[in-house]
């Protein structure tokens, strides 16, 4: 359901939109599976998604003990406000869509995007069909690596599900789901399924009620069992915390130049986000998680195909081990309020290990120069008491000239750092072992890292260098390759302002602030685009970025651009919200365009961000005041 509204709302154009669910679909959905859905606003694109307070809003409060008199005050002010749902109500909508929720069907999206849903049975011709395949035809063919692990031999095929996570986001606090993959696990491990070795399982719920439901409902044990350990509670695989795979693994990727696969029970699949070697991403429901860890193929047809067999020798099919609807309600109401309130009363108390660390107190944070976790931001530097007026934009070499979709994953990944990278050589000419580099994630409290790891992701394709993926440039006006932050370090010596040129849904993803303030610290002073997602157009205009659009069926391919254009935009001073700029390219050969570009600073209030260089100073500046 959640895959067939994500889907649905992106193909219909929901960016800037408030959605809201009505109809009488809603008597029957749960909170829980409400919150799974609106939880996916950013990946459908909307400004948010919600569900209006009604009689099952009250009932889920009931259940995660919240007291009587809150129960009784939300239904008195919803009503109060007009915002509580009388069934048959009709409100008016600017516009409409309609999703019968019968004709939902079991459905994986994929390989790189959420809205990219798959039917159950169409995944394997959708795992052969995806980019990476089409980029190498002598894919198909590729032949099952050896490998040797815990001193047994096996093959490792290519389409082999190397990663299997039910991860914290999305739905890992939602009963039905959770219930239903433990349900699953444990007709599987009495049937004598097992795991396949390649494939690493992890368990990373979204609350800790999660593991006391599962405990009383006595399907820890089977979970366990099948490799979903409990690793912790928080972001874990769905932002590229997975950890590495087992060394012969890796190595067996890398030998036979396997497409692999992950499937996880998150909202992001974005290129390069889960794990660097890992080319095909896919979100699934906590069930089908595990039984993709059961058959360990993305080649195989989990509707028709058998999971494995069971200790008579005889196929077992997803349908043997898919649990009733009458299966899942008889353990969800295991689920009691006492649980919530449990959990609840000590969420703020943390481990021993926290209440430990000593803290001194101080009125300034004391910077160790030392560290490369956390440094003293340039943000501030040079920063004048009044904001000088807005410079324009002379002589801007493009840095990257990008396709469509591009997320804030690929404009500054959070996962792991690869040791020949800007970043990771900083790290170890600062004295950090590989071992100890942790994540972009970890270490987004220090600049010098996060700056080198702007454009890093190692599925970006800059079209500048074409065939080439990472986060590679050229220096202009020479034709060498070179990493996107030592190019932009050359520019800055140079005083040469940058610009970067991109297709559809610029910024998709993540409301992801580094994916702003990295371009900041190199030297980008405006993103030209088709179009933008709309948490990262306003996130660079609060970093001082000019995005503009390009006209209604102009784009860096009708304008024929190669990346080598010089970029000219004057009267910033004067500039307006939503008005039209004209860009200025130069050519190599020295020939001149100027586009009509659309100005996506959308309201004054923005327009005043960006005049003070961006919201960080604004905010300063009034305190001064």
């Amino acid at each position: 359901l959640v895959l067939t509204v994500t889907q649905m709302l992106r193909k219909h154009g929901v960016v800037g939109k408030f959605v809201e669910f009505y109809g009488d679909g809603l008597d029957s959905l749960p909170l829980a599976d409400r919150a799974t859905i609106a939880n996916m606003s950013p990946e459908y694109g909307a400004t948010c998604g919600f569900f209006p307070i009604d009689a099952i809003t009250l009932e889920y409060m009931r259940l995660s003990g919240r007291s009587d008199d809150l129960v009784e005050l939300v239904e008195t002010y919803a009503k109060a406000q007009g915002m509580w749902r009388n069934p048959g109500d009709e409100p008016v909508f600017t516009s409409t869509l309609e999703l019968d929720m019968g004709d939902v069907e079991a459905s994986l999206a994929g390989p790189k995007r959420p809205q990219d849903r798959v039917a159950l049975g169409d995944v394997p011709k959708a795992f052969a069909a995806s980019a990476e395949l089409e980029l190498n035809t002598a894919q198909r063919d590729r032949q099952p690596v050896d490998y040797t692990m815990n001193g047994q031999p096996y093959q490792l095929p290519d389409g082999a599900v190397v990663i299997a996570a039910i991860t914290s986001c999305t739905n890992t606090s939602n009963p039905s789901v959770l219930m239903a993959a433990g349900l699953l696990a444990k007709k599987a491990v009495t049937l004598g399924l097992k795991r396949q070795p390649w494939v690493k399982a992890s368990l990373a719920p979204g609350s800790k009620v999660v593991s006391d439901y599962l405990a009383q409902a006595k399907l820890t044990p089977y979970l366990d069992e099948l490799g979903f350990n409990l690793v912790g509670y928080g972001c874990t695989t769905c932002i590229g915390n997975s950890g590495p795979l087992p060394e012969p693994i890796e190595t067996a990727i890398k030998k036979g130049d396997l497409t692999v696969g992950a499937v996880l029970s998150g909202n992001r699949n974005f290129e390069g986000r889960i794990h660097p070697l890992v080319k095909t991403n896919w979100l699934a429901s906590p069930p089908l998680v595990v039984a993709y860890a059961l058959a360990g193929n993305m080649n195989i047809n989990l509707a028709t195909d058998p999971l494995g067999y069971d200790r008579k020798g005889d196929p077992v099919y997803l349908k043997d081990i898919w649990p009733s609807a009458q299966e899942i309600a008889r353990a969800v109401e295991l689920v009691s309020s006492d649980m919530f309130r449990k959990e609840y009363a000590e969420v703020f108390e943390g481990t021993e290990e926290w209440k430990s660390i000593q803290v001194e107190s101080s009125d300034t944070y004391g910077w160790q120069s030392d560290s490369t976790y956390i440094r003293l931001s340039p943000f501030f530097d040079e920063m004048q008491a009044q904001p000088a007026p807005v410079k324009d934009i002379h002589g801007a070499r493009i840095l990257a000239m990008l396709g469509d979709s591009v997320t804030t994953d690929h404009i500054s990944p959070a996962g792991s750092i690869k040791p020949d990278s800007p970043a990771g050589r900083y790290l170890q000419n600062h004295g950090v072992e590989r071992k100890d580099f942790n994540s972009y994630g970890s270490r987004r409290g220090n600049h010098e890292v996060m700056m080198r790891g702007t454009f890093a992701n190692i599925r970006i394709r800059n079209e500048m260098l074409p065939g080439v993926e990472g986060g590679m440039t050229r220096h202009l006006p020479g034709t060498e390759a070179m990493s996107i932050y030592d190019a932009a370090m050359l520019y800055q010596q140079e005083k040469t302002p940058l610009a970067v040129i991109a297709g559809k849904e610029y910024g998709s993803g993540s409301s992801r602030d580094w994916a702003a303030k990295g371009p900041r610290l190199l030297g980008i002073r405006v993103v030209i685009a088709e179009s933008f997602e709309r948490i990262h157009r306003s996130n660079l205009i609060g970093m001082g970025i000019l995005p503009l659009e390009f006209p209604q069926g102009v784009t860096r391919k009708t304008l024929g651009l190669t990346g080598e254009e010089v970029i000219d935009i004057a009267d910033l001073q004067n500039l307006r919200p939503g008005a039209t700029i004209p860009v200025t390219l130069t050519r190599s050969d020295g020939s001149k365009e100027t586009v009509p570009c659309r100005c996506r600073i959308d309201t004054a209030t923005e327009l005043t961000y960006y005049q003070n260089d961006g919201i960080l100073h604004y905010v300063i500046r009034n305190m001064l005041n």
